[in-house]
């Protein structure tokens, strides 16, 4: 709706039109195409200029729907602190942002002290409506974001190092003492998983149903919690580790071991997918982008590298130290060391170059353990050793939820509902690997399984030629069946041999040629360790 005003006064209110609509729409388009379009009028193939004519209306359909979407079903947009001038938004305070923002939001900035308690470490749900927590002297607990009450807590009277929520709220496992425990929303202890040893880290993969753990002893479990099956169980061979980190991509479980390798884990593997030299001294922190194809890793060495894993190739070195590194929703990266939290922004949409943005400094003494994101919400929950904390981060949350992907305000029938489909779309572990992409793909015939029109037709003239040679009538004794079909078979071989020796030839000279082309192209930096060296 808009308002006229004619000689200062108020006028009707005139409704908007279906061209200002469509103009709206069609400038929300620009940013969804793929460039400009190609110049078909060039290209004298009638062909090849029709099907690029198709390719191009259906970028065009694809991208007006994309803008449509983005006007009717989102309509919050997310924003970021500005600054004006010279000023900077890293110097701006929490004090100055809780002053600002509305009474519900300055709800969500909160300190929470339990000094006997600690060091604390911390989960979010999907949806980020609920969060538990887990004290290292045995304290869990289990809260309501939305108003903000707690539901359950209780005392295990044992270490407690890691706790993640499984697929939804009704269950979460925290890794104790001597075995990780599942327990229900209730506080009710339902199972103890003894295979999995004293595990230091636990991670969820929510598509899969698959509970991944990490032991001191440096053994990866995956055990499916549907049916308690225990999927795979292997000795890394690195050592000790306690950082493990999902890929939200494609499933694949990271680690970071204390040699400055970061390798890559799946099910169906008994060795790693991946294993990069990232660091010159042990890593510290691990963190995934949302679209799976950014990694954050922090070293020892105060370096901060973010990864390319498309390429595994650096993008970009960041000095600095790290014990905890988080991605949110909409790409910001946060790193905490001791009591100070630092905020990293990509300066440019889609570079990946990232700059300062915020900064927070805990009470002095404070030892920050974990930092997580708040899904949909412009939240960081921080878990420290005088219990955790929360602080708002303007633009790190997605303003848009999908209720069918994660819904804040679901009811316990939606929930039902919502896990009885996820269920019957669980992915086997055999769906888990670098590229998802290539899952429903058909493998391309290799060189040597294409057919040889011409070849084949040769073989089957020098066959049929040799079946048609009548036999010698033999003596008794020498003109048996079975003989005479040994004979046959013996003539057939004898026509196929010269053919089946010029296929040989021609696969060997293939092959040849590759390991000549192999050796010739240049691999980038991080793969040249793999390759093969050559013999002097």
């Amino acid at each position: 709706m808009g308002v006229k005003q004619e000689n200062g006064n108020l006028g009707k209110i005139v409704p908007v039109t279906d061209q200002e609509i469509d103009d709206e729409i069609d400038l929300k388009a620009k940013k969804y195409l793929r460039g400009e379009g190609a110049n078909l009028e060039v290209l004298k193939d009638k062909k090849l200029k029709g099907q690029l004519a198709v390719r191009e209306e259906l970028y065009g359909k694809s991208a007006k729907a994309a803008a449509k979407a983005e006007k009717w079903l989102m309509p919050s947009e997310g924003g970021y602190l500005e600054a004006e001038g010279i000023e900077k938004t890293w110097r701006i305070k929490q004090e100055s942002i809780a002053r600002e923002v509305d009474i519900s939001s300055s709800k969500k900035q909160y300190d929470i002290v339990l000094p006997e308690l600690g060091p604390y470490t911390l989960d979010f749900t999907s949806s980020g409506r609920y969060m538990a927590v887990a004290g290292r002297k045995g304290h869990l607990a289990l809260m309501d974001m939305k108003n903000l009450s707690l539901i359950k807590e209780l005392q295990v009277r044992e270490t407690v190092r890691d706790v993640v929520f499984l697929h939804n709220e009704l269950f979460f496992a925290a890794a104790q003492k001597k075995y990780p425990y599942i327990y229900n929303r209730d506080g009710t202890e339902l199972h103890c998983l003894k295979e999995h040893g004293a595990v230091l880290k636990l991670q969820f993969l929510k598509n899969h149903f698959l509970l991944a753990s990490i032991n001191k002893f440096g053994q990866l479990h995956y055990q499916d919690v549907t049916m308690g099956q225990m999927v795979a169980n292997y000795r890394t061979g690195l050592g000790r580790s306690d950082m493990m980190q999902v890929n939200p991509f494609n499933g694949v479980v990271a680690l970071g071991h204390s040699g400055g390798t970061v390798t890559m884990w799946k099910p169906t593997s008994p060795t790693p997918l991946i294993k990069m030299l990232s660091h010159q001294g042990p890593i510290s922190a691990l963190g995934f982008h949302q679209s799976g194809h950014i990694m954050a890793t922090a070293g020892m060495d105060k370096k901060i590298k973010i990864w390319d894993l498309r390429k595994f190739e650096p993008l970009q070195t960041l000095p600095g130290h790290a014990k905890t590194l988080d991605f949110s929703q909409k790409g910001l990266l946060a790193s905490g060391t001791g009591s100070y939290v630092q905020i990293l922004r990509d300066s440019s949409s889609g570079t990946h170059h990232y700059e300062r943005y915020m900064t927070h400094s805990m009470v002095k003494g404070y030892q920050i353990r974990k930092l997580l994101f708040r899904p949909y919400e412009d939240v960081l929950g921080i878990g420290h050793s005088m219990g955790w904390s929360s602080i708002l981060i303007p633009g790190s949350g997605e303003p848009n939820f999908d209720s069918w992907v994660a819904n804040p305000f679901e009811t316990s029938k939606q929930r039902r509902e919502k896990e009885i489909h996820s269920l019957l779309d669980k992915l086997p572990p055999e769906t888990i690997m670098l590229d998802p992409s290539r899952i429903g793909s058909v493998r391309p015939m290799r060189r040597r399984e294409k057919p040889n029109k011409e070849r084949d037709a040769e073989v089957e003239a020098a066959v049929a030629s040799v079946k048609s040679v009548p036999l010698k009538n033999k003596t008794k004794g020498r003109n048996k069946a079975s003989k005479r079909v040994g004979k046959k078979q013996e003539g057939i071989l004898r026509a196929k041999r010269p053919y089946l020796e010029q296929q040989m030839k021609e696969e060997q000279e293939l092959s040849q040629k590759k390991q000549r082309v192999s050796e010739a192209v240049k691999l980038p930096k991080s793969l040249q360790r793999f390759a093969k060296k050559k013999m002097s």
